[in-house]
Formats: C-alpha cells, sequence, structure tokens
C-alpha cells in the first residue's frame, strides 16, 4: 500500500513570530437587530424603559391571563350582572338627585287648544318626584308627535324640578264626510280627527271620495261671491272632478278639466240669469258648448252657450 503524507500547515503563531510579517486581523461579526452602542438622551431612556415595561416576560401567561379576563366579561355581560349593576347604580343616584331637589314637581303646558292635558301627561310617561336627569324629553317628543292633533312639539328640562312642554297644534280646514264618519281635515286634505258638524259650522264641508285638492276649489270658489253664498258641500266623483251641492239641494256638475272657468258660468248663471229661481235640481256645466239643466220633475232642458236660457 501506498502511503500518502498530510502536508501540515503552517500555524498562524510561526509567522506572528517572524519579524516582518505582518499581524493576522480578525473579521468584524455584525449582529443583525440590535444595536452595540444606544442613544443615551433622556428621550431615548423612556422609550427604552416604557418598551421593556410593556413587553411581557412570560407571553404565554400573559395571553391567558387576558383570554381568561376577557372570559370573565362577556360572561358577566351575557349574565346580565353587569347591566343590572349599572341600572342599580343609575336608580340610586336619581334617589339622590331626587332627593336633593331634582325631582319632577310641574310640568309647563302651552299651545295646547284642542289636546286635552291629560292626553299630552300620558304620552309624556313622567312620573311625579321622578329624577329629571332621568326624564328622556327626545322619546317624550315621540310620543307626543303621535297625538292626532299634535303638529309639533318641543320638550325641554326647566332645572330644578319642571319640565315644559310647547305644542303646535294642527290646523283645521274643511270637513269631510266620509264612510266611517265626520272627519275634520287638514288643507293638505289628511284627517285629523273625528268630528261633530256643530263643532266646526264655518268649515265648508266635502263628500264621497278623498277630497285630494280640496283646498284650490275652496279658495277658487270664495273668488265668487254668488257661488260662495250658495255652496253647502263640495263632492268628489271617481276622485277625478268636482260636483257642488247647494243649498236649496241642486247639483252642479263641473267638468274635469277647466273647471275654474266653468265657476265664472256658474257665477253669470246665478246673478243674471237667475237660474236658482227655477225649478232645477241639476245643471251641468261639463260641455264647452252647452247647459244642460235637469228640472224637478225629471224634464231635460239644453240651452246653448250664449243664448238666453
Amino acid at each position: 500500500m501506498r502511503s500518502v503524507k498530510v502536508q501540515k500547515r503552517p500555524s498562524p503563531r510561526s509567522n506572528s513570530g517572524r519579524r516582518g510579517a505582518s499581524p493576522v486581523r480578525t473579521p468584524r461579526r455584525e449582529q443583525f437587530g440590535k444595536r452595540e452602542t444606544f442613544n443615551n438622551s433622556r428621550i431615548a431612556r423612556f422609550f427604552r424603559e416604557t418598551r421593556d415595561r410593556l413587553t411581557p416576560s412570560r407571553p404565554m401567561l400573559y395571553i391567558s391571563t387576558s383570554l381568561f379576563a376577557l372570559t370573565l366579561i362577556v360572561g358577566l355581560l351575557v349574565g346580565g350582572y353587569v347591566g343590572r349593576a349599572i341600572g342599580a347604580v343609575s336608580d340610586t343616584a336619581n334617589m339622590i338627585a331626587a332627593d336633593a331637589g331634582f325631582g319632577i314637581s310641574s310640568v309647563h303646558l302651552a299651545g295646547n287648544r284642542r289636546t286635552p292635558p291629560a292626553s299630552i301627561l300620558a304620552a309624556l310617561g313622567f312620573e311625579p318626584g321622578q329624577s329629571i336627569f332621568k326624564a328622556d324629553v327626545h322619546a317624550a317628543r315621540d310620543r307626543l308627535m303621535q297625538l292626532e292633533w299634535v303638529a309639533e312639539a318641543d320638550v325641554s328640562r326647566r332645572y330644578p324640578d319642571s319640565i315644559s312642554v310647547q305644542i303646535v297644534e294642527k290646523r283645521p280646514y274643511a270637513l269631510w264626510q266620509a264612510a266611517d264618519g265626520l272627519h275634520v281635515i287638514e288643507r293638505s286634505s289628511k284627517p285629523i280627527s273625528f268630528a261633530r258638524l256643530e263643532d266646526y259650522p264655518h268649515l265648508p264641508v266635502f263628500v264621497g271620495d278623498a277630497p285630494q285638492g280640496g283646498a284650490e276649489l275652496v279658495e277658487a270658489i270664495a273668488q265668487h261671491r254668488a257661488v260662495f253664498a250658495r255652496v253647502k258641500a263640495m263632492q268628489r266623483v271617481s276622485g277625478r272632478r268636482w260636483n257642488l251641492i247647494l243649498d236649496d239641494g241642486v247639483i252642479v256638475k263641473l267638468p274635469e278639466e277647466g273647471w275654474r272657468s266653468q265657476l265664472d258660468a256658474l257665477e253669470h248663471l246665478i246673478v243674471d240669469k237667475s237660474v236658482l229661481e227655477r225649478d232645477i235640481a241639476e245643471i251641468d256645466l261639463r260641455s264647452p258648448d252647452n247647459y244642460f239643466f235637469v228640472l224637478r220633475s225629471g224634464e231635460q232642458q239644453q240651452v246653448t252657450r250664449g243664448n238666453k236660457t
């Protein structure tokens, strides 16, 4: 067998002992993520100390403790213990406030003419002696707005022990004889409340279908003195046109379109032609060329417009 000699490498020390040989330098090791030197300013030290305090030495123990605390809080919330505790504290605070002179002792009402005070107090829902701080004025206003005559309401606290209520009521515009009874309505034709005819003797009266647009008819009739003096009620027909019911029972049929000009024609027939002094039961003004009259005897007459009747 052939032996192999391993050549021994010269030792670094042997080289270092020689004169004139340059020393071997150990390369510098870089430490990633850490600094060898730190800024020793006051602000830098503050942030380092804060970081060290917030960094848990045992992260698993910290996480376990946090999960346990979170589970405990959720259990208390689900079981209602927290809500009951807060409610008890709130009730105690309200009792203390009431005993200190902040309990509701009076309610000041203004603006209510047709809304009974008892209805307002019931809608407010406040109890005598209740803490004024516990009074929910916004919810009370919402309940007041549900009352039939209330158009606007304002509820406010008057410290130390009073509640102020300002009411703006709806304005009755007319009466409407519907299938379910007599209603007082607003100008927009929206019903307000059931009513009695004797309570509103000066309001115009509608019968038949819902009187949509009735305010325009009322205002147009008011511009014709003779027609206004004789109209007893206005009837909405099929939601499209109007009939006028006069005080002697005569029915005047107006067209669906152009009914304003037919009011001028009716004024002319009443004032200049004295048609209401005749035995007429019905006047039909729906034709642009002719007048149609129905006598009480049932006889029908047709008169060309512009001719003498």
